[in-house]
C-alpha cells in the first residue's frame, strides 16, 4: 500500500471513529446537549482535528443519517428482483424491521431521536428521498397490477410506512410489557401478518 493510500484509509478510519462517537454521545444525552469538544474528548483528540472532517455538529449529524439511509436503501437493494409486486412491498416491511432490531442506534438517531430536522433539509440528501421513493415505487406497481385501488401513493405510502414503523418503534422502546417477554416475537411477527393480509384484501 503506498503512502497516499494509507493516508486516505486513515482518513476515512477517523472520520467513522468521530461518526460512532458523535452517535453515542446524542444518543445518551440529547443532540443540544453534545458539543464538538465532547466528542473531541470521547475521541481523545482536540476539538481542531473534528473540524478537519466536519465543518460543525450539524454537518456530524447530517453524515450520521446519510450513513444510516445509505445502509437500509442498500438492504432494499435485492428486494427490487422480485416480480410480484406485492411480495416486494412484504419483504420490505421485514427488511425494515430487520434493520430496526440490528441497527437499533442507527435506527433511533435516523426516526426517534430529537434533533434539529431542518438542518437535514438538503438538496443533496439523496438516501433520505431513496428510501421512501423505493416504497413509493413498489405501491405504484402494487396498483398497477391491481393489488391495490388507486390512490394517492404518497399518502398510501406514508400509511403503510407509518404503521410498520409504529409497531417497530414499540418494540425497539420496550413499550410492550403488556406482553409476557416470550411472547413478543410472535406477536410482533402475528401483527405483521395480519397487517399484510388486510392490506392485500382492502386497500
Amino acid at each position: 500500500m503506498g503512502i497516499t493510500e494509507r493516508k486516505e484509509r486513515e482518513r476515512e478510519e477517523m472520520r467513522q471513529l468521530i461518526l460512532e462517537e458523535a452517535l453515542k454521545l446524542f444518543l445518551t444525552n440529547g443532540f443540544d446537549k453534545v458539543s464538538i469538544r465532547n466528542i473531541a474528548d470521547k475521541i481523545e483528540y482536540s476539538p481542531a482535528t473534528i473540524y478537519l472532517y466536519f465543518k460543525d455538529k450539524n454537518e456530524l449529524l447530517f453524515a450520521l443519517h446519510q450513513r444510516g439511509f445509505a445502509k437500509m436503501v442498500a438492504e432494499f437493494q435485492p428486494l427490487r428482483l422480485l416480480s410480484d409486486p406485492f411480495e416486494k412491498l412484504v419483504e420490505m416491511g421485514r427488511s425494515y424491521i430487520r434493520f430496526a432490531v440490528e441497527n437499533p442506534e442507527l435506527f433511533d438517531l435516523m426516526f426517534i431521536m430529537t434533533a434539529p430536522m431542518d438542518k437535514l433539509d438538503k438538496e443533496d440528501w439523496v438516501e433520505g428521498d431513496q428510501a421512501f421513493g423505493l416504497l413509493m415505487q413498489v405501491v405504484q406497481e402494487c396498483m398497477d397490477a391491481g393489488i391495490f385501488q388507486k390512490h394517492d401513493v404518497q399518502s398510501t405510502s406514508m400509511m403503510i410506512w407509518s404503521s410498520i414503523h409504529g409497531y417497530t418503534a414499540l418494540f425497539l422502546r420496550k413499550r410492550l410489557g403488556m406482553f409476557a417477554e416470550c411472547d413478543v416475537p410472535v406477536i410482533m411477527d402475528d401483527a405483521f401478518n395480519l397487517f399484510c393480509e388486510t392490506l392485500r384484501k382492502g386497500l
